[in-house]
């Protein structure tokens, strides 16, 4: 592989394929899958069809109904030399026109829309999509108040948000003060403003995009639902001009409603951004690769604690090379398409720098580092969560402590003596590569986890079980379900709101033809198209994928002991699944039940191949 440097001095471009160990490459089997052809024929063959396909790459969706054609008529694809091509490499996607032979890229309705055509559209979803949807790691509970950014006053403005008491205490109807509100735990936020404003300017000069920092309040309804009540957008000073900042209310007249809808599409582009780059490609993703090269590089393939992980690292650094070809790429499918474009890649490395600790990708010390749960040793798992209607947590803390229980019940029967683990010159070389090596650059925060003893073997081990399996799936397989109608994730956002410095020709045009200027900040067909393909590969199971629990590996069959212990482990997960079929059966648990409402099944540890919305693979191989 070389890397090559172009006139942009603070970029670069790579050229080939990016080195996979042979031991890491996947199989023949795996090769012959339907997963590995079709995630390699759409990176190199579809996409590229699709840019041919569309003369104008900046040409938007004229009307809704030409967003919902593309489920009920298509895209006509360019010919290929190899007949039947994308037939047999696309069979979900592309369908042949039996009188004309043409290719055409038929898109599957997900799920979602299936269910409620106009599900994208109600602020009740919205919310719900917080705590069980495709990004349930943002959303925290509102501590302090007034709202404050951290950034420098000097270069991005004030400090001070644009939401105050007073408009707080306005939508909740006087209901509350703020001060109980936050006192009772009832305010919660999506906080995008510090992470992305320092990209405003950047981004905004690159062509047919924009992008704010932005807050959205919720209030904890009496019903265990999220009601969004506020949307603040800032941009920096630039331009000659200052800061400017503007809050965005639910409202009943039709002008502010629209400004609402627009407002919402501006935040939904930031959580896509952030889903992709941080929530996926950064903590699952990226950070497994040092426990992958620590493995291999420290513990002999005889070693206990390999044999242990081996199946949660099958393919990941194959898959992450696929990635870094097409996916995250220089002007790849993120970086053309998602928030925050060709700063992506930075924007990734800002927000390790700033938010990631390995002690916090333990599910439950995520949960109440966003103040979504504390702990209570007479709670279930010894937590309590501050929504009870959580799905994300409720099925994910299950998981969590079924993993936990077979790590412990593995780990005490190869280290029964506490001493044993400090004194495994592997285990412990181990372990120094991942912190001093894998994590470098954070190799003295003081919240590294020691290793002494088995009890701290065992959370570190069940922390990246879980990273690799529960979290992976949770923000993986459901991207087509709830990303596949784009209108509910648009992924970047292409025009400024109408009330940011509009000229009068503007102002005229977003009242005389609001859905237009919604239309118009949704992303382009060709970028709205390309990211559909790829999000229905990214969540769909292949035929012979590995699920959590499901067969035993031969390494663990031959000792009784593990044996039994994965029999327990296994039964657990069986029993798993038929809990979150009767949370999703539960009418009294509105953030899961409810007409035209997708149940929230991420986290159902099984399932059969294909776009699913549920199912827990072993490890990062999609």
């Amino acid at each position: 592989m070389c890397v090559l440097m172009h006139a942009d001095q603070f970029s670069e471009k790579r050229e080939g394929n990016f080195y996979v160990p042979r031991d890491e490459a996947f199989s023949e089997v795996k090769q012959l899958t339907f997963s590995a052809k079709t995630v390699y024929s759409v990176l190199h063959a579809l996409v590229p069809s699709l840019e041919t396909a569309f003369v104008d790459p900046d040409l938007g969706f004229p009307y809704f109904s030409a967003i919902d054609a593309l489920f009920n008529e298509g895209v006509n694809l360019p010919p290929l030399k190899q007949e039947g091509f994308w037939n047999t490499l696309l069979p979900r996607l592309v369908k042949a026109i039996e009188d004309t032979g043409d290719n055409i890229l038929l898109f599957e309705t997900p799920e979602t829309m299936d269910r409620d055509k106009f599900f994208w559209f109600r602020d009740e979803e919205f919310s719900r999509q917080t705590l069980a949807g495709l990004n349930p790691y943002s959303i925290r509970l509102i501590t302090e108040w007034p709202l404050k950014s951290t950034l420098d006053p000097e270069i991005y403005g004030p400090p001070e948000s644009a939401i105050t008491t007073e408009l707080i205490e306005k939508e909740i109807g006087g209901m509350i003060s703020v001060e109980e509100a936050i006192k009772q735990k009832k305010l919660f936020i999506l906080d995008y403003h510090d992470l992305f404003l320092p990209y405003v300017e950047k981004v905004r000069q690159l062509k047919s995009t924009t992008l704010y920092g932005s807050r959205t309040i919720f209030f904890l309804t009496p019903a265990g639902t999220l009601r969004p009540i506020a949307i603040e957008l800032t941009r920096p000073p630039m331009n000659g001009k200052p800061q400017w900042k503007q809050v965005f209310l639910p409202s009943w007249h039709s002008t502010e409603c629209w400004l609402w809808k627009l407002a919402k599409a501006h935040v939904l582009a930031h959580d896509a951004g952030y889903h992709q780059l941080v929530s996926h490609w950064l903590r699952t993703h990226c950070c497994t690769e040092p426990y992958v090269i620590a493995t291999n590089r420290q513990l002999s393939v005889m070693h206990p604690i390999y044999r242990l992980l081996d199946p949660h690292f099958r393919y990941t650094m194959e898959i992450n090379g696929l990635a870094r070809q097409a996916l995250v790429n220089a002007d790849g499918i993120i970086e053309s398409s998602f928030s925050p474009g060709k700063y992506s890649m930075e924007f990734s490395s800002v927000a390790y720098d700033k938010q990631w600790r390995f002690d916090h990708e333990a599910l439950p010390k995520d949960l109440i580092s966003r103040g979504l749960a504390v702990e209570d040793p007479s709670a279930p798992h010894g937590l309590k969560l501050t929504i009870e209607d959580y799905p994300f947590a409720n099925d994910g803390l299950d998981l969590w402590d079924a993993i936990k229980q077979w790590v412990t019940d593995y780990v005490n029967h190869y280290y029964p003596d506490k001493s044993l683990v400090e004194s495994d010159e592997e285990l412990q070389a181990w372990w120094t590569e991942i912190r001093t090596v894998g994590h470098g650059d954070k190799k003295h925060e003081p919240w590294w986890p020691v290793l002494k003893t088995p009890k701290d073997l065992i959370e570190i081990i069940t922390t990246i079980v879980w990273v690799t399996s529960g979290h992976h799936a949770a923000v993986n397989f459901g991207q087509y379900t709830y990303g596949g109608y784009f209108p509910n994730r648009p992924t970047t956002a292409r025009c400024n709101i109408a009330t940011e410095d509009p000229s009068d020709e503007q102002w005229k045009f977003f009242l005389e033809k609001p859905e237009n200027a919604l239309l118009n900040t949704f992303p382009s067909q060709i970028q709205a198209t390309k990211v559909m393909a790829i999000l229905d590969v990214l969540s769909t199971h292949s035929p012979d994928e590995e699920y959590l629990g499901k067969e035993i590996e031969p390494a663990w069959r031959e000792d009784p002991v593990i044996n039994a212990a994965f029999e327990k482990f296994r039964g657990k997960l069986m029993e798993l699944e038929g809990i979150i079929d009767a949370r999703n059966a539960d009418p009294k648990l509105r953030n899961r039940n409810g007409a035209g409402m997708v149940p929230y099944e991420l986290l159902k540890p099984f399932s059969e191949p294909g776009v699913t919305g549920k199912g827990v693979p072993y490890s990062i191989s999609i």
